[in-house]
């Protein structure tokens, strides 16, 4: 009888405990915060400046967000049981989707229970295996999944670079029914944005339908956070399919898509994750409501998480560090080009009161791993300050016994 622990994805995890083994590393991820986490959070009975979180408008913590959530669970229940199709659907999801309809300035929007899995879902039923995709090379897991599944060919083109992809529409659009081109309105692992007028142009002239994935994008970019659309003065009807997730800016659970109605329709009825999964529970709908709401008549929340993210890149360059691509809009990663010094590093600052996570290859590409900080609105800038300059300090330690650590590392 074979053994799990002979899988390779086994081996790997692993490896990572034998590194935290070896260098008496506290696990960073899974941690247990045992209260509301946002700029700050508590964790082992002790509290941190948080940078793991996208709560990036603090709407989590915001009281009318919590009062919403238990109206809805009064009224509704906390649970629909069913797919929409099947149990039905409550007022609170035909309200969400009207209101991220309007604000897209779309016919129609969707929920989906699962952010991954609206991607997958959506992705894997608008193509087939007739069809293309072309995607930024950074894309997200949930976008190469659904892509995958469809059974189209796949492409990936150079990391915000609309030259490549144009060169590789020019190859292979012309032999596939329909083409998709995938890019995120802000990269979550770099924490850049693209030149969508760039990319709306070529896809216009290649005939290809363009999806933007706007999971981290709303509520941070944009003067009213409207996304990358409004950071680049762009009308949103230029985009064929907005997609994003309700657990960040909107501090609930899901995603969605928004776009012609043709579209909304295509997916009520044929994707999987919609049609075979349950629907959003009431109090999650209600609190996403309740974030969109709240999100269009604070402005000043959007300006603060600007300035934040503009400052904290500010603080890390004048230290010295490696913040790769980052703009500062809200997603600030920290590159070592090492996993071990990324998760010691993560440790390090951990221990001085500071809540970041290591990302490591494959998330990220070979020498590229980092520690990844997220900027809300709500984080005061002696957090910032102080998060920039510990790492500084820790790093600068760490360095200092970088050929130590090196003899030191597992085999394999």
């Amino acid at each position: 009888m074979p053994s799990f622990s002979e899988l390779a994805s086994h081996r790997s995890i692993s490896k990572y405990r034998d590194y935290q083994e070896m260098f008496k590393l506290q696990d960073p991820f899974f941690q247990v915060h045992e209260q509301r986490s946002g700029a700050e959070a508590m964790i082992g009975g002790r509290g941190y400046a948080n940078f793991a979180s996208y709560d990036y408008l603090g709407l989590n913590q915001h009281p009318e967000v919590g009062a919403a959530a238990i109206a809805a669970i009064k009224k509704f229940g906390t649970s629909v049981s069913a797919s929409r199709l099947v149990a039905g659907e409550r007022p609170v999801h035909r309200e969400l989707e009207a209101e991220l309809s309007q604000f897209y300035d779309t016919e129609d929007a969707l929920v989906y229970v699962s952010g991954h899995a609206t991607n997958v879902s959506a992705i894997s039923t608008i193509v087939g295996p007739k069809d293309i995709v072309f995607y930024d090379e950074f894309i997200h897991n949930s976008a190469t999944t659904g892509a995958k599944l469809s059974g189209a060919k796949m492409v990936s083109f150079v990391h915000n670079d609309p030259a490549d992809l144009e060169s590789k529409l020019a190859l292979y659009r012309e032999d596939h029914k329909f083409a998709l081109i995938l890019i995120e309105g802000l990269y979550s692992m770099d924490g850049d944005v693209p030149d969508l007028a760039r990319f709306i142009e070529i896809k216009q002239r290649f005939g290809a339908w363009l999806m933007v994935d706007e999971a981290h994008g709303l509520g941070v970019l944009g003067e009213s956070g409207h996304g990358i659309a409004e950071h680049c003065g762009i009308d949103p009807n230029e985009v064929d399919i907005w997609m994003g997730t309700l657990s960040k800016t909107l501090s609930s659970c899901g995603g969605y898509v928004a776009g012609r109605r043709e579209l909304i329709d295509v997916l009520k009825y044929q994707s999987p994750g919609f049609v075979y999964s349950v629907g959003m529970p009431a109090p999650a709908t209600a609190a996403a409501v309740k974030s969109l709401e709240i999100l269009q008549r604070s402005p000043e929340r959007v300006a603060r998480v600007q300035a934040n993210g503009r400052y904290f890149l500010a603080q890390c360059k004048e230290h010295g560090l490696d913040t790769g691509l980052s703009e500062g809009h809200a997603v600030v990663p920290v590159i070592v080009g090492d996993a071990v010094l990324a998760i010691r590093l993560t440790d390090r600052i951990f221990k001085r009161g500071v809540n970041a996570l290591p990302i490591i290859y494959p998330a990220v590409p070979l020498k590229s791993d980092r520690v990844r900080f997220f900027i809300t609105s709500e984080h005061t800038q002696e957090q910032l300050s102080y998060a920039a300059r510990v790492t500084r300090e820790e790093l600068d330690r760490l360095a200092g016994k970088g050929s130590h650590e090196k003899r030191l590392r597992p085999a394999g």
